[in-house]
């Protein structure tokens, strides 16, 4: 069901695969270096790290693929279902960092050759190192603004998407085929805003947003996609309609999970490097799917996933826009550059109040896109680092 990929750069298309979830028998158990950097190295059956405890703080993970598939890398919560940071989409032989302001306790590290599937699996943990951050009271001020204004942000956008959710559902349940295309993007706008924080709901993100392509042997295919396919069904081959029974069964099920999903989020709060690693990494969503028109395959309106990922990437910038500027205000103003660059290409694409459709775009102007995300995700992988150091 994938797409014949048009000639992207090469680190940014991932072609998944099958993943195991087993232990991860490799681990070393020595100590982190002392600058709290510990390494990963991911192939594709093992998930090597330096050292499986670090003190509290700051805390660098530096991954290399060293097998030959496109991995990821996750630290999550003690139970392994909530995200605390994460790095996608990285290349066979390339190095990719995750920052993290860690707190004492016990966490779970996952490589995840292929970026399917629960990944290579072990547990992780942070001891107290008894060292406080020294923060000055100006830029307290600035931490505490920043983390309030990105937490409402993310609710408004959830909020959102709860009544755009229901207005297409209503559409699509009732037969109105034509309401409910229109609908769709529109709908997903807010997802894609968020998609990171949405995503770090392990059970929900499946059931919501999983794409065919990505089923695991036995899973259900529901939520966004199945949807998407009911109403462009022109590129299936056999493709047999949902009856009615099955499209209400599925358009509540979205509708449900919705609703779960922005009562979570209304409990959630923000810290520092979370909103930068979050920002970082709503540009890898964009290299991993958006930019290869990979996600909607089935209704080519990608260019709305993606404007949504920027969107979402530049919001986080922005609250930490008075943070990064007192640390370091050249990286500051060299992503506001490449933000704006990149915005211009997507401007150019517009149709109306939306976007042209992916097949309308050139291999081309797909380039042009791929060049302008690299641009950005480059200096934005540096932005964690800078707004904790």
């Amino acid at each position: 069901m994938r797409l014949p990929l048009p000639l992207l750069a090469a680190t940014l298309v991932a072609l998944p695969a099958l993943a195991a979830c087993t232990q991860n028998a490799a681990s070393e158990t020595t100590g982190s270096s002392g600058d709290g950097t510990v390494t990963v190295s991911s192939t594709d059956d093992a998930c090597r790290l330096s050292s499986t405890e670090a003190p509290s703080g700051r805390l660098t993970f530096e991954v290399t693929n060293d097998g030959s598939q496109v991995t990821e890398f996750y630290l999550l919560d003690q139970d392994g279902k909530r995200i605390v940071g994460e790095v996608e989409n990285i290349g066979p032989q390339l190095t990719r960092q995750l920052v993290v302001q860690a707190a004492p306790g016990t966490y779970t590290t996952a490589c995840k050759p292929g970026m399917k599937g629960d990944g290579i699996r072990a547990d992780f943990t942070v001891t107290d190192s008894g060292t406080k951050v020294e923060t000055s009271a100006d830029e307290q001020a600035m931490v505490e603004e920043a983390q309030e204004d990105y937490r409402a942000w993310v609710q408004q956008q959830s909020d959102l998407l709860v009544q755009r959710t229901r207005a297409f559902v209503e559409a699509y349940e009732a037969g109105d085929d034509r309401t409910a295309k229109a609908l769709y993007p529109r709908a997903r706008t807010p997802w894609e805003r968020i998609e990171t924080v949405a995503e770090s709901f392990g059970d929900l993100d499946p059931r919501m947003d999983a794409r065919e392509v990505d089923l695991e042997p036995g899973q259900e295919w529901t939520g966004w996609h199945r949807l998407e396919k009911d109403l462009w069904p022109a590129r299936a081959e056999k493709y047999a309609s949902l009856t009615q029974q099955q499209r209400k069964q599925y358009a509540e099920g979205l509708l449900a999970n919705t609703v779960d999903l922005d009562k979570r989020i209304g409990g959630l709060t923000f810290t520092v490097d979370q909103i930068a690693n979050g920002s970082r990494g709503l540009l890898e969503e964009v290299a991993k799917s958006k930019v290869s028109g990979e996600e909607e395959y089935w209704s080519r309106t990608d260019l709305y996933d993606f404007q949504a990922n920027v969107d979402g990437a530049r919001k986080a910038l922005d609250v930490l826009t008075p943070l990064l500027r007192a640390r370091d205000p050249q990286l500051l103003t060299t992503l506001q550059h490449r933000f704006d660059a990149l915005q211009q290409l997507l401007d150019a694409q517009r149709s109306g109040d939306g976007f042209r459709s992916y097949d309308q775009l050139s291999q081309q102007q797909v380039h042009r896109l791929a060049d302008a995300v690299n641009a950005v995700a480059e200096p934005l992988s540096r932005l964690t680092a800078a707004v904790i150091s």
